[in-house]
């Protein structure tokens, strides 16, 4: 009786795990089959011209709404680079940008159209430089940043990762070309105070930049490519480097070097005196100072509120040519009993 059972219990195993094998391959073949069950709807014209009504009704106020909200933030932008070089040097800009014995200084009055509400974001803007070059982009060291001189390969910073024999701390064209134009903001014989403490990003400075990493033999080669660095501050500190290291993707781009946090009225004049020291004129680039405010949606750029507008009507327009060329051409509805998933 004992092996009788025995038996049993073991043909009943084998019939369950047949059982199994059996509706696995049933649900593989309607798998592959596409026999599964799924949500197969009928898009009716009424279903279609419904759906992008709706569309259109939804994102055209959205729309609206952001391109409001983008007109709302005052912005100031204003060219130097051209301004910024003495008559005489017009004819040879090149020159004149390289001669360290010649001071740099220059000043501008800007004017401010509205009243503009404190924190007002101080952004430089470089136009045609391509940070998003293959070599530039390449020509850093990562783990030198975050350890200093404990990693030894820097073969991926050439050219620049050494100068006299010795390496140099940060390696690579991207912090050997750092933006080094200064600004001072006067407003009625009063200097305004900029801010320029937390303009990088908090990861960047906590993750990839090291606290026990100091500049080392930087800027001292043969040929000096932007700014220097305090080698007295660790490089988690150096804000305007690391706003310099996260390149940009587009040859257009904004990086930011400060805030004033005070308000300023509609009509102030702002005198704006600055070193002009950044070399643009040997690829004909271009430099900008912009001053903002901000919104709940950021700076102000209006492509998102028109590409809100655009979808919303031209959804309108489809549901309206749709709509009239049901009505001038009906068509019968076919029998949806009829379809292969529903026999």
């Amino acid at each position: 009786m004992e092996v009788e059972g025995g038996n049993t219990s073991a043909n009943d195993a084998v019939a369950r795990k047949i059982s199994i094998q059996s509706r696995r391959a049933k649900v593989f073949y309607q798998f592959t089959q596409q026999n599964l069950p799924a949500c197969k709807p009928v898009l009716t014209p009424s279903w279609i011209v419904t759906t992008f009504l709706l569309m259109g009704v939804i994102f055209i106020p959205i729309g609206l709404v952001t391109l409001r909200t983008s007109h709302s933030v005052i912005e100031i932008v204003e060219r130097y680079d051209t301004e910024c070089i003495p008559e005489k040097f017009r004819g040879n800009k090149v020159s004149y940008i390289k001669d360290s014995t010649i001071l740099k200084n220059c000043s501008l009055y800007l004017k401010v159209p509205k009243h503009m509400k404190a924190p007002i974001y101080i952004y430089y803007q470089l136009d045609n430089y391509y940070q998003n070059h293959r070599r530039y982009v390449k020509s850093r060291n990562d783990q030198q940043l975050l350890h200093g001189l404990k990693s030894n390969d820097t073969s991926s910073c050439q050219p620049e990762d050494s100068s006299n024999g010795l390496p140099s701390v940060p390696c690579g064209l991207i912090a050997w070309s750092l933006f080094n134009d200064t600004f001072k903001f006067i407003r009625e014989s009063s200097e305004l105070v900029v801010n320029r403490k937390n303009i990088a990003w908090k990861s960047d400075r906590n993750h990839k930049f090291g606290k026990q990493v100091y500049p080392f033999n930087f800027q001292n080669g043969t040929f000096i490519g932007g700014g220097s660095l305090d080698p007295s501050v660790p490089l988690s500190d150096q804000e305007d480097l690391i706003v310099w290291m996260r390149t940009a993707a587009l040859p257009s781009f904004r990086k930011m070097y400060g805030r004033i946090e005070e308000d300023l009225d509609a009509d102030d004049v702002i005198a704006v005196h600055l070193m002009n020291n950044y070399n643009t004129y040997s690829f004909g680039g271009k430099k900008k100072l912009v001053l903002s405010t901000s919104s709940w949606l950021g700076g102000k750029n209006d492509f998102l509120g028109v590409a809100y507008v655009f979808v919303g009507s031209s959804s309108i327009i489809i549901s309206l040519v749709f709509m009239l060329l049901h009505v001038k051409n009906p068509r019968p509805y076919g029998e949806t009993a009829y379809l292969s998933w529903n026999r």
